[in-house]
């Protein structure tokens, strides 16, 4: 989609420097953002901690529940949460002696938007989700 050169800026709001028609930009994924991702997610164990933290939204779990449930060793869940807050798939919060992981479910959103982006030829009102 090409910007809209004919059109009045829109008003100034909280939101208007993200306004995807004013820029004509559809996100913020990049090519390298989706692989980097694509490629947290590409692995077991990484793919099974953000499950069990998307289940667990928008609360989260402490290390020590994940280790838990999962039955992985610390430096094993340890590894695994660097990939996935590398990727933008987990942030981490201190809570006393305690880290909270919580699942970045925006990050996923804009990959879907990313992946389906100009779906069905730029129509996306003829396709219909597969539920």
């Amino acid at each position: 989609m090409s910007p809209k050169l004919d059109t009045a800026i829109p008003s100034l709001s909280a939101n208007a420097l993200r306004d995807p028609e004013y820029f004509g930009i559809v996100g913020t994924m990049t090519n390298t953002d989706a692989v980097t991702t694509l490629a947290a997610l590409a692995q077991e164990s990484r793919l099974a901690i953000f499950r069990l933290l998307v289940q667990n939204a928008p609360a989260g779990l402490t290390v020590g529940l994940i280790a838990e449930q999962l039955q992985l060793p610390a430096p094993t869940l340890s590894f695994h949460l660097k990939t996935l807050t590398h990727a933008g798939l987990v942030n981490t919060t201190q809570e006393g002696r305690f880290v909270r992981c919580h699942a970045v479910l925006d990050r996923i959103d804009d990959l879907v938007a990313f992946l389906t982006d100009n779906c069905c030829g730029g129509h996306p009102e003829i396709c219909k989700p597969q539920l």
